[in-house]
């Protein structure tokens, strides 16, 4: 259990994380970006109130938007002594869910049933849209998402039209029958009295709105509220936590407006934003310093951000120097999946598994290459989230597609049922992003179908060149099913991640390549308004700070569009990272970032080695405050580095990538005996921490000539 006065939830905090956990305005907006320490402050700040006796733990409500966010921070909460051993805890839970247990209690006290929850909107929309097969779940799944939309943003079917034109929302179908669709979707939950999700929100909201006693209820039963991921708050959810705070003040939020990039499904980072406008007397607090990344790696997302033009305070990175962002341009998207592959054949070492790289990409379709690929050279992937591509409805509706053509047309060929799959996408300029005939837009469904289509006809040439004949509907199926499963399956959690932009937000690993960095796909093809391309540079913005030390980005001359392969451009947001990298700017020279190294497909594998060359010969220079401080003390330095030496030759890596000098020499010096004091020596993260720290520990112990001196 913590100090009565809190001071133990204190320790090992900055001045602004310090103000942040402590702070006695509210409601208090805490603006926290990548690596800034989000979730130990908030967790903080809830044992803080609760030690010194300015909340009641059992009458706090913590929002979090993942159900694995919300165990982490009850753990974590634990371990400073909040819930721990049988004493009271908080309630922390998503918004959906908090608000269908009260829900339930409603009903439950007024002795009236609580509708079935329908856990699929699918299963009601599949007869509506009408259609048989994956096409009619692809199109029962888009209206899904339209729903979903329109209630996160309170609207009703009557009021779909005018909103969704305000949005400049462009569905797969006419505005006017997605509203009809939607009207009679809502009749047929209440015939069969059921709800989805969104009406969990949308009830709890309402009774809150025009139930006294239940509203009084809430409020008594949730005095302090925190809730997590501010940016990404719809009005729907917004309605709902200022249902449950009512006229107080006792809020806290986190979030970051610069990770906000969930518009499409109703997000309004607004809310944070405009935080002391939405609740009168707030105060926000800003954490800009960044304790994931290296130097390069934020001085990288940094300059993207600013190459916008808008003002912002920037970020610094906290840790040691590390190695140079790279860019490669590869030949076409195969190479580009195949030299990823070798690059992480390359870099992954017996201390540094495949649990520490990751593969982002834009869209769902661009994992296919990636999935063949790493396969093929036997790395085992892990694909978080959605479906592997082969399960994904697109998929399976473009080889319905297939089939039925080979049905109605026998006599041609495979080759021809290909080329009709995806149309002929050559037609305008695809590195402007009109790949479709006329340039007409597309929205973001209709853009994932057709890449999905692409992405399946580009696997049908490859087994068209395999099998060396003229090719078949079963044996193109029975092809790709092989060439996508690959020979080794991820066993455990020891595996590369594959995951796109979006689903990499809130991760952080080693090493992150972040690919297909072209115009069409980062901006993404139907990004056509401003407030869309600045969310689009948000998320890549997102893909660059989950690197905490290896950065690597891509991008393909040539990418196969349907039947054709055509020429692509850089994305233009790849210039103000290459600049920012460059030794000749004045970034670079504040924060020690390296020339980013532009690699070609052919020479990929020999610059890797030339790389780890110039890192090990310390190209990259060393922290210029490591003569700050104490002196380290030389018997364990020279131990800390004989350590260091003996497990790099071990690995086969160069010793920079296990511990900088400058680490190892403020470890030496500071002498931590814990973890926790390990982590707040600059560049050792928890990545590190769980690798290292046992061994690096058992040194210090052994070899410390005095008792430890806790680090400053």
């Amino acid at each position: 259990m913590v100090d009565e006065d809190g001071s133990a939830l204190l320790e090992g905090l900055d001045e602004t994380q310090r103000v942040a956990v402590t702070g006695e305005q509210m409601p208090l907006a805490i603006l926290a970006g990548p690596g800034a320490g989000k979730t130990r402050v908030l967790t903080r700040r809830i044992a803080w109130r609760v030690a010194t006796g300015k909340a009641d733990a059992t009458k706090v409500l913590a929002v979090t938007f993942t159900r694995k966010a919300a165990g982490e921070l009850t753990t974590r909460l634990g371990s400073l002594g909040v819930g721990r051993d049988g004493g009271p805890g908080v309630t922390a839970g998503t918004l959906h869910a908090v608000a269908l247990a009260q829900l339930r209690r409603r009903a439950a006290d007024r002795d009236r049933p609580m509708p079935a929850l329908l856990e699929r909107k699918v299963r009601l929309l599949l007869p509506l849209v009408g259609g048989r097969g994956p096409a009619a779940l692809v199109a029962a799944a888009d209206l899904a998402s339209e729903i979903e939309w329109a209630k996160a943003r309170l609207v009703t079917p009557e009021a779909y039209v005018p909103a969704a034109a305000q949005a400049e929302r462009e569905p797969s179908r006419p505005s006017a029958e997605i509203a009809e669709l939607y009207a009679r979707y809502e009749a047929t939950k209440r015939k069969k009295r059921v709800v989805d999700f969104d009406d969990l929100l949308w009830w709890c909201g309402d009774a809150l709105e025009t139930d006294d006693e239940f509203a009084s209820a809430q409020r008594w039963r949730f005095r302090h509220l925190f809730v997590d991921e501010f940016q990404d708050v719809s009005p729907a959810q917004l309605r709902l936590i200022r249902g449950w705070l009512g006229q107080r003040s006792d809020l806290t939020v986190v979030g970051d407006p610069d990770q906000a990039i969930f518009a499409f499904t109703g997000a309004d980072p607004g809310a944070l934003t405009g935080f002391t406008d939405v609740f009168r007397g707030a105060r926000v607090v800003r954490l800009d310093r960044n304790y994931r990344s290296t130097p390069q790696v934020v001085g990288a997302a940094e300059a993207l951000l600013a190459d916008a033009g808008r003002p912002r305070p920037v970020r610094t990175a906290t840790r040691a120097t590390g190695p140079a962002p790279t860019i490669t341009a590869y030949d076409d998207d195969t190479a580009e999946a195949q030299g990823v592959a070798a690059r992480l054949r390359e870099l992954c070492t017996p201390t540094l598994g495949w649990s520490a790289f990751a593969v982002l990409y834009r869209t769902n379709a661009q994992s296919a290459a990636f999935e063949a690929a790493l396969g093929a050279a036997g790395i085992p992937t892990r694909v978080r989230g959605d479906a592997r591509f082969l399960d994904r409805p697109e998929v399976r509706a473009a080889f319905d597609q297939l089939r039925a053509a080979a049905a109605s047309a026998p006599g041609a060929t495979f080759a021809d049922h290909l080329g009709d799959l995806a149309g002929d996408p050559g037609a305008g300029d695809p590195d402007a992003g009109a790949l479709d005939q006329g340039g007409d837009r597309h929205d973001g469904a209709d853009e994932a179908h057709r890449e999905h289509a692409t992405a399946v006809a580009r696997l049908g040439r490859e087994y068209l060149a395999a099998e060396g004949g003229t090719g078949s509907i079963d044996g193109f199926v029975a092809w790709v099913a092989t060439a996508l499963r690959g020979d080794v399956p991820a066993v455990g959690n020891n595996a590369v991640e594959l995951l796109t932009f979006h689903r990499s937000k809130g991760l952080e690993f080693h090493t992150v390549f972040v690919t297909g960095l072209e115009r069409g796909l980062v901006p993404i093809s139907h990004a056509d308004t401003p407030a869309e391309r600045a969310e689009e540079r948000r998320l890549l913005y997102v893909a660059l700070t989950r690197a905490e030390e290896g950065l690597h980005l891509s991008w393909s001359r040539r990418r196969a569009l349907g039947t054709r392969v055509v020429g692509r451009a850089p994305s233009p947001w790849l210039a103000p990272i290459e600049a920012a990298c460059s030794p000749t700017s004045s970034a670079s020279r504040a924060t020690g970032t390296g020339a980013v190294r532009r690699r070609g497909q052919s020479r990929a594998r020999s610059e890797l080695g030339d790389a780890r060359d110039r890192i090990a010969h310390g190209e990259h220079g060393r922290d210029a405050s490591t003569d700050a401080g104490p002196e380290p003390d030389p018997v364990l330095l020279e131990a800390l580095v004989e350590w260091r030496r003996n497990l790099a030759r071990a690995s086969s890596v160069p010793a920079y990538v296990i511990f900088h000098d400058s680490t190892l020499r403020t470890v030496a010096a500071a002498q931590p005996t814990t973890r926790p004091a390990l982590l707040e020596v600059a560049g050792i993260g928890p990545v590190k921490v769980e690798r290292y720290g046992d061994a690096v520990l058992d040194l210090v112990r052994t070899h410390a000539p005095g008792p430890a001196v806790a680090p400053v």
